[in-house]
Order: C-alpha cells, then sequence, then structure tokens
C-alpha cells in the first residue's frame, strides 16, 4: 500500500480545472437574506431579534440553545423583515430569520481580544463558541464541540483536512493559496488547547503549489508537519484521512479522539483564527461555483443566508439548461429542486451539470464481479449490504457491518451495473439510526 493513503477508493474525473486557477472574488447580495436558525447539528438557535429591529453585519441574530448548538449572526446590514419557516437545500421548512439587505453593508466593529498566547484553553473555547463556528466541510458539528474532548491530554494529533478529494470543489484549495498565514495560524491556536499533540496539514498530491508553500510556512515550526496524501477519493473522509495521517483506525462507534485525534476542516480552522485574532464570527464562507453548464465557474467569498440564485448571477449564469444542479459535490452532495434557497456555514459548493448521466442509467442485476469490495473504503460487501437493505433485513444487514458504510458513493460509481448501492445502504442507515434515537 502507498504511504499516506487508505485501502480502497476510486479515481473519478475531478473537474477541478473548471474552478482552480480562479481566484476568490467577493460578492455582495442584493436581495433579502435569510438566516436558518438550525444551520448545525444540534439544537437550532434561538432568535434575539424581532420584526422591525434594524441590525448590522456582525451582531448576533439568534443566540445558542444549549451546549450543541452556536449563535448566528448577520452577514448584512437591514431590518428583520420575518421570522419564520424557509425551505432550504435539503427541501425542509427550517425556522428563520429574514432581513430585508438595505446595500449599505454596514458593520459593527470587530474587536479582537487578547493575544492567543495569552488566553486561557477556556477563554478559547468559549471564544469560538461565540462566533458561530461549525465544521464547515459539510458535517455542521458545533467547533467548540469537538474541541471539548473529555481528556484533552490525550489528543495526540490535530489534523487539519487540506485533501479536498471530492471532484469539482476549489475552495479549499484556494483558501490555503491565498490565505495560508491564517491557516497555519488557526492552527497554531488549535494546538495551544491540546498540550500533546502534533499538527498536521493533510493535502493530497495533486496540489503540490499548495504542500510547497504550507512547508515553506512551517519550516520552523517543530510541532506542524505537512503530509502529501495519495490522491484518491475519499481520502478527506475523516476516516481515511485520521488513517492515512497517523495509522490510527476507527470505526463508526467511535470518535477521533477516541484514538486522539481530532480533525478540522481548512475554512473551519481559518474561521477560528479570524475569530480569535481578529475577533470576526462567522458570517462568510468560501463557495465553489462550477460545472459544465455554468458560464464562468468561480470561487466566491460569500456572505452567510445569500440566495443560490445569486451565485450563479455572479458566475454568468448558465450556459444552457442545466439537467442536475447539485448542492455540494457529486459524490456526497444531493441533488437541488430550487436555486431561491439561503446558503448557510455548511455550503461548499454549487454544481451545474449539463447531463444527469446517473438519472440516465438503467440499474441491472449484480454480476458479482466485486469491484463494489475492493473501492469501499469502509471493507463491508456493499452488494450484499444492499440486497438486505432491499429486504428490509435489519438483522443481517447489521450482521454484515452495515453501520461501518460511510455513505462515499464509491461502490455505485463502480459498479458496471450501476446499482444504486450507497442509496440502498443509506436508506437503511437512516432507519436503524432513527430507531436507536427511538
Amino acid at each position: 500500500m502507498a504511504k499516506f493513503t487508505f485501502v480502497g477508493g476510486i479515481h473519478p474525473y475531478d473537474g477541478k480545472d473548471l474552478s482552480k486557477d480562479k481566484p476568490i472574488r467577493d460578492i455582495l447580495p442584493e436581495g433579502e437574506v435569510v438566516y436558518p436558525l438550525s444551520q448545525h447539528i444540534g439544537a437550532p438557535a434561538r432568535a434575539v431579534v424581532a420584526k422591525g429591529d434594524r441590525v448590522l453585519a456582525g451582531q448576533k441574530i439568534a443566540e445558542s440553545a444549549g451546549f450543541v448548538s452556536v449563535p448566528v449572526y448577520a452577514s448584512v446590514s437591514g431590518t428583520v423583515k420575518a421570522i419564520e419557516p424557509r425551505r432550504v437545500v435539503t427541501g425542509d421548512m427550517v425556522m428563520s430569520i429574514i432581513l430585508d439587505n438595505d446595500t449599505r453593508y454596514e458593520s459593527v466593529d470587530f474587536a479582537p481580544g487578547a493575544p492567543p498566547e495569552e488566553m486561557a484553553r477556556e477563554e478559547i473555547i468559549e471564544c469560538i463558541r461565540q462566533a458561530g463556528i461549525v465544521g464547515m466541510g459539510g458535517a455542521g458539528f458545533p467547533t467548540h464541540v469537538k474541541l471539548s474532548p473529555k481528556e484533552p491530554g490525550k489528543i495526540d494529533y490535530v489534523i487539519v483536512n487540506c485533501a479536498e478529494c471530492e471532484p469539482y470543489l476549489t475552495s479549499d484549495y484556494r483558501r490555503m493559496l491565498e490565505e495560508p498565514e491564517k491557516l497555519v495560524g488557526g492552527l497554531k491556536i488549535l494546538l495551544r488547547l491540546f498540550e500533546n499533540a502534533h499538527g498536521i496539514l493533510a493535502v493530497e498530491d495533486n496540489k503540490p503549489d499548495c504542500i510547497e508553500l504550507l512547508k515553506r510556512l512551517t519550516r520552523e515550526e517543530t510541532g506542524i508537519s505537512v503530509k502529501a496524501l495519495k490522491t484518491k477519493y475519499p481520502q478527506g473522509a475523516e476516516r481515511q484521512l485520521i488513517y492515512a495521517s497517523t495509522g490510527r483506525k476507527i470505526n463508526s462507534s467511535m470518535l477521533p479522539a477516541d484514538v486522539g485525534c481530532v480533525v478540522n476542516n481548512v475554512d473551519t480552522v481559518v474561521a477560528v483564527y479570524r475569530a480569535i485574532v481578529e475577533g470576526r464570527p462567522l458570517i462568510e464562507r468560501i463557495v465553489t461555483v462550477t460545472g459544465d453548464a455554468v458560464a464562468r465557474p468561480q470561487n466566491f467569498r460569500v456572505r452567510i443566508g445569500t440566495s443560490y440564485s445569486e451565485l450563479i448571477r455572479a458566475a454568468g449564469g448558465f450556459k444552457g439548461e442545466p439537467e442536475k444542479v447539485i448542492c455540494g459535490g457529486p459524490m456526497m452532495g444531493f441533488a437541488m429542486f430550487d436555486l431561491n434557497v439561503p446558503t448557510t456555514k455548511t455550503s461548499t459548493a454549487l454544481l451545474a451539470l449539463t447531463k444527469d448521466e446517473v438519472s440516465a442509467m438503467e440499474p441491472g442485476p449484480c454480476i458479482n464481479c466485486g469491484r463494489c469490495v475492493e473501492a469501499c473504503p469502509g471493507r463491508v460487501i456493499p452488494s450484499r449490504l444492499a440486497d438486505y437493505a432491499e429486504r428490509f433485513d435489519e438483522e443481517a444487514f447489521l450482521e454484515n457491518n452495515g453501520m461501518e458504510c460511510c455513505e462515499c458513493g464509491c461502490c455505485s460509481f463502480i459498479c458496471p451495473a450501476k446499482r444504486p448501492l450507497t442509496q440502498e445502504i443509506k436508506s437503511m442507515r437512516k432507519l436503524l439510526l432513527a430507531k436507536r434515537k427511538k
């Protein structure tokens, strides 16, 4: 096995050439801005403003409703138009604060606190919580919770997920190239929370310019190393990233902290830097707008709450009517039904494709070729699990380690019979997880 990788995985067309050479461009929303109160795993935030209130960019408009919860901040100035349910990218109706954007973009004064080296561990974590920072790679888990393991002294590695293995996405790549000092600075802040930890910047080797730049910036940092990972999907998945970077293994019943690791996304680490050093809450993020149906693929610095329709307009619109629009990447993202929904803290990309190849596929019977088993990074047998899922055989599904599936999509991608293996397994996992909660 090659160094710094994992068993299994696939090599799909990455599509990164469409946007990787496009520098980050700032855009400002023009229409109303919508802030769902649930942009994270855990309890939804509680509104602290009312209809008719005028707010400024950077002002808290919703407070956290518990330990596993974070506040929400306005990203523009304007007047609260309503607090009501609004549709989000998943199709759900979520209670949201709607702001009538006055297009002045007036902001509160951001006041940084004490230098990080003078702050206690608890102060840094509280600052991160108050800034509303969550996992910005897509999961949305509150960052302050992740940084609060029961035994912080047993954390050996703080890993920054710089892999960006999802096809088409280049937002992390541009962030690493354009703001590497903030990335390294954010990692150094996180290392202050774990006295025995070593920092790892884990980058796929298809980004040699980022690897060289980060190595140069950390040359004098004995507590930080840059690791070049083999380019392969899903190299950036948490379990695979930890194994490739440290050789340690976790399963579905474990947390990274159980093997002495903490993992954070590039944008999340930069957000930590900005919260601690600049005193800025999380009100913006980088979003890749790309695909062969987009006129001018681009990486945008987006104010959270901006409508996806505005992002498409800023990218020059569509060349022609796309057959499929995806929130996120083609492997882990999901199809969008409407562009008039807001971006959130976890919005990574908008992908528009001229052809919907998946819908055009005609699934056939399994030919027992074993390709799904070879590709599966979770080391399960996807074809068998999908059969159990189709028959709702929960006992057999569990006995064959169905909960170890990370829903990466490798099996569906590689299957010559075009069976929707991931979708079948994912449905069964959701059903079993719902029963566990009951």
